[in-house]
């Protein structure tokens, strides 16, 4: 039955090239609908496919639909720089200087054909970040630039980020990611690590309470931006302690969601300050945009409150989600490498057939696993009692049993996987 409804319903997309006319895309119109903002996942990262079609939709979104925000798992401290040489700022061979981050993890293509789009096309788009800085390995790229700011605007709270920066050096110092934090984090001292709490709580209370002071001597703009940051500081200083525990066995339902609260948030601050009638492309991870709880096996069944679930409660029918899958036989994988600077390796896995049930052994049933395709699942085949007969998604190189036309609006597969040649690690 599955395989009958995807012949039936899966359109197939021409080319991944997001220089070539949009026209097959068109189906992707209803499936938006007025939605202000609409994810784009990936079910692995490092897939060059999967950042070429991501670029294909945010062209067909600016150029016809009026989207005019890219919004990207990526740091939002990190992201106003790498903003502004989007637009212009600087020179085509500075992006390494301008965000090491977007240079070396996988995003070296999208940010440069981006920047290309910008300077070309009558529909340029901004570039807002939403994550917590490195995805939770550092504090330096959030608290550095509040730092700055205090010292013009209120240089008694500049103590309460010296000591918050002296303490995450001392475990900070050569990590690169949230993997090689936790467990550095861990080694600190009990008492540091509650110092480090505790400032960062001062810290944002602190700034709450001198707002109008802060605004005064500068701008309601400015001002919510360092607050943001950081608030961006203490979620990240809670997803220590989360991830140390995940990695040790300890791991609580819900923790890592920390991460994915703010990361929601973040989405929802870009639309507040943006111009009416804003529309946003958001890029991240298929886990991350999924609009309903899922259990990780990997992590021993916790359950995981995602993005797009709090982003749905947000913002309700404003919101769609696009799943981006693959039906290859191996996918690029990230194995835990405590040796590695990031705290993983990336590595080619082979993959077993997908299971029963799930979106990639239905493509695959229906003769649709060597094509592009798009398929819009609001309409999926249920079961008597009203289940959604697609129970399955292929996450990394695993499975994730979720009810998929809960999670996703659409799906978006393409045939082959090839691993980005711009990672650095």
């Amino acid at each position: 039955m599955l395989a009958d409804w995807f012949r039936a319903h899966a359109t197939t997309l021409t080319t991944l090239d997001p220089q070539q006319p949009l026209d097959d895309l068109e189906p992707l119109r209803e499936i938006v609908g007025d939605a202000r903002v609409v994810a784009v996942g990936e079910g692995a990262h490092f897939v060059e496919e999967f950042s070429r079609a991501r670029q294909r939709v945010l062209r067909f979104l600016a150029e016809r639909c009026g989207f005019t925000v890219f919004a990207m798992e990526f740091g939002f401290s990190e992201a106003f720089p790498l903003d502004r040489w989007l637009r212009g700022e600087g020179d085509d061979g500075d992006l390494a200087k301008v965000s090491r981050a977007a240079a070396e993890w996988g995003a070296r293509d999208l940010m440069q054909w981006l920047r290309r789009h910008n300077r070309t096309s009558a529909h340029p788009v901004r570039f807002a970040g939403i994550d917590l800085p490195e995805a939770g390995g550092a504090l330096r790229p959030a608290l550095e630039p509040v730092a700055d700011y205090l010292r013009e605007v209120d240089p008694d709270t500049l103590p309460l980020v010296d000591t918050a920066l002296e303490i995450s050096d001392r475990f900070l110092t050569g990590r690169g990611s949230g993997a090689t934090a936790g467990p550095a984090w861990a080694a600190l001292e009990t008492a540091e690590q509650n110092e480090l709490t505790a400032t960062l709580a001062r810290l944002v209370l602190r700034l709450r309470a001198v707002e109008p002071l802060c605004v005064s001597r500068s701008s309601q703009s400015r001002f919510d931006i360092a607050r943001r940051r950081v608030e961006a500081a203490c979620h990240t200083d809670y997803m220590y302690q989360a991830m140390n525990a995940l990695l040790s066995g300890r791991g609580r339902a819900g923790d890592l969601s920390v991460r994915e609260i703010y990361m929601a948030e973040s989405v929802r601050w870009h639309l507040e300050r943006a111009a009416p009638g804003t529309r946003i492309v958001l890029a991240a991870h298929n886990n991350h945009i999924h609009k309903t709880p899922f259990s990780l096996q990997f992590a021993g069944g916790l359950t995981t409150l995602p993005m797009g679930q709090h982003l749905q409660r947000m913002l309700g029918r404003d919101y769609r989600a696009v799943a981006l899958v693959h039906t290859a036989d191996h996918v690029p994988e990230m194995y835990p490498d405590p040796s590695a600077a990031v705290g993983f390796t990336v590595a080619e896995a082979g993959l077993e057939p997908a299971e029963p049930g799930s979106v990639e052994a239905a493509l695959a049933d229906a003769g649709l696993a060597d094509r592009i395709t798009l398929t819009d699942l609001r309409h999926a085949p249920r079961d008597a009692q009203g289940a959604p007969l697609l129970n399955g998604i292929r996450f990394q190189s695993s499975h994730l049993s979720t009810q998929v036309p809960e999670a996703f609006d659409a799906v978006l597969a393409v045939p082959t996987v090839t691993q980005d040649r711009t990672v650095r690690f």
